[in-house]
């Protein structure tokens, strides 16, 4: 639970795990564990020094119920939350998924009026 709620907030905080590894000065493969919940019980050492970089407190972290950013996140699952993660850890900006997003659609429109066409020729001849 603990690891959950850490991924949860470095994602909320867009951070990646690297960044995060830097700034709490927690190796990346130890918060790694952290947050896939192979070490699940993490020193109270380590968790302040998480709970430091994400400006939360340790009992945010350690209480039972999952934070309220949970439930704003929660419409999307865990392979969206990864995609999105690794494009920004690619280093892909904001400007770059929009761009990409236009051009998708551009995508969609070109092959939408190319069905058009044929449909249209097809009942001229």
């Amino acid at each position: 639970m603990i690891g959950k709620k850490i991924r949860l907030y470095r994602r909320t905080k867009r951070m990646s795990l690297t960044e995060l590894s830097r700034k709490a000065d927690v190796s990346k493969s130890y918060l790694s564990y952290i947050e896939r919940d192979v070490k699940q019980n993490p020193s109270i050492e380590v968790l302040k020094k998480i709970a430091a970089v994400m400006d939360i407190t340790v009992e945010e972290l350690i209480e039972d119920s999952l934070p309220s950013i949970y439930e704003e996140a929660h419409d999307l699952d865990e392979e969206w939350l990864n995609l999105i993660q690794e494009a920004i850890d690619a280093g892909i900006s904001k400007q770059q998924f929009k761009d990409f997003q236009e051009y998708i659609k551009y995508e969609k429109w070109s092959r939408h009026n190319r069905k058009k066409k044929q449909g249209g020729t097809e009942n001229i001849n």
